[in-house]
């Protein structure tokens, strides 16, 4: 045997300390990440180790995960239809209360057909590499999410990243793309900045060159649109060549994502989608949970309308301090800080006071970018919101 052909060991302690040398490159950049366990239920105020504080965290922007209709609902749900599917839905998991969800998904989103997935992470890892393969490409937001990147790396299609929200750049990498299949992804509301993606802007190019668009509306599903329909709403947009991605744990109060589109793109990703073949069913119990949430979206005008009188009232508060706000219309609220110990010494001046607003931090943000990510939910009063205010102007002070 030649030497370099020999096997090279390395002791399991090696690799171990290799490990925690990392963590500590982590902590001391200030990248390491903590987990904080809550006591109580998702709202605005919560207990979490040991004291109550005011939370501005949650995704939960109509403030409907713990709605008593939500709670009896589950319920019913977990007595009718026990609290486990015991297996995939194409085995014998899938269940009348998930086909009736996705029926009602369709209907409320306005598209033909909905496909029901675990979470929303899973959608899209199951979505983009059922529809591109090699020789195909995908156009992907340099700010879109994590779920959307990971999916397009796992297609083996060619990947190319286009300046955020720059339709016009789309357009050209469209334009110069040889690509059998040509696949656009882009989030719809960005969950760090808050801002909303040009849709119909980006749409128009994907007609203009043959492509087909993936819109993960996560943060726009339950807040924007007549009724909380979405993004697509929103825009008023109606095409064939969109497929529609929408979280059901943030807005809608309750877990899983589904996706919705013309019935062929959707029979296609119930045959080939991995995430959605290959795993246990959600217990029906959430479906039928979900089938509650629905209406009660539909129903919440004033939760929207109250959620946006908070975030207009925020922005015009702190235009006289100075923190920097990110252009955002939508209950995503960032305050930009830069570096990552700056961001954790706001963090931590906050929490002194009682108030959870988490210091997001590269990787989840570009380096230089660490920020506090504000969320604004229906279910905050006015009060909360002043003494969000009142502790910022404090922690702004010299």
């Amino acid at each position: 045997m030649r030497a370099f052909d020999r096997p090279t060991f390395i002791d399991e302690h090696t690799l171990i300390d290799d490990f925690a040398r990392q963590l500590d490159t982590l902590a001391r950049d200030g990248a390491l990440r903590n987990r904080r366990s809550v006591a109580s239920a998702c709202g605005p105020v919560v207990e979490v180790e040991g004291r109550v504080r005011l939370s501005f965290c949650s995704n939960d922007y109509l403030g409907l995960a713990s709605h008593p209709a939500l709670i009896e609902a589950a319920q019913q749900g977990a007595a009718r239809y026990g609290v486990g599917a015991g297996a995939s839905h194409l085995v014998s998991g899938h269940s009348i209360a998930h086909d009736a969800l996705e029926a009602a998904l369709a209907a409320f989103v306005g598209m033909p057909r909905a496909l029901y997935f675990s979470t929303g992470y899973m959608a899209n890892m199951g979505i983009i590499p059922a529809l591109v393969g090699r020789h195909d490409a995908v156009f992907s937001d340099k700010l879109n999410h994590a779920c959307l990147i990971d999916g397009a790396i796992l297609s083996r299609a060619e990947h190319i990243r286009y300046p955020h929200a720059d339709p016009h750049a789309l357009e050209a990498a469209l334009k110069a793309s040889r690509a059998k299949r040509k696949l656009v992804v882009t989030d719809a509301v960005f969950s760090m900045d808050g801002d909303i993606a040009p849709l119909p802007e980006i749409l128009a190019a994907c007609e203009r060159h043959g492509a087909l668009l993936l819109i993960d509306d996560a943060h726009g599903f339950g807040v924007l649109g007549q009724g909380g329909r979405g993004s697509l709403n929103h825009f008023a947009i109606e095409s064939d060549r969109v497929l529609y991605m929408g979280t059901l744990g943030k807005a809608a109060g309750v877990a899983g994502a589904f996706v919705a589109g013309h019935a062929t793109l959707i029979e296609w990703l119930l045959q080939r989608a991995r995430t959605a073949i290959f795993t246990t069913a959600t217990p029906p119990l959430i479906a039928h949970t979900l089938l509650a949430a629905l209406p009660l979206i539909e129903a919440a005008d004033e939760r929207r309308a109250h959620l946006r009188a908070l975030i207009e009232k925020f922005r015009a508060s702190l235009l006289a301090t100075r923190w920097r706000l990110a252009d955002s219309p939508t209950p995503i609220q960032p305050i930009l800080v830069g570096g990552n110990q700056s961001a954790l010494d706001l963090q931590a001046a906050l929490d002194a006071q009682g108030l959870w607003v988490p210091a997001i931090r590269p990787p989840t943000v570009p380096a230089g970018q660490a920020r506090l990510r504000v969320s604004l939910s229906a279910a905050h009063t006015d009060a909360h919101l002043d003494t969000l205010i009142t502790a910022l102007g404090s922690a702004a002070a010299p």
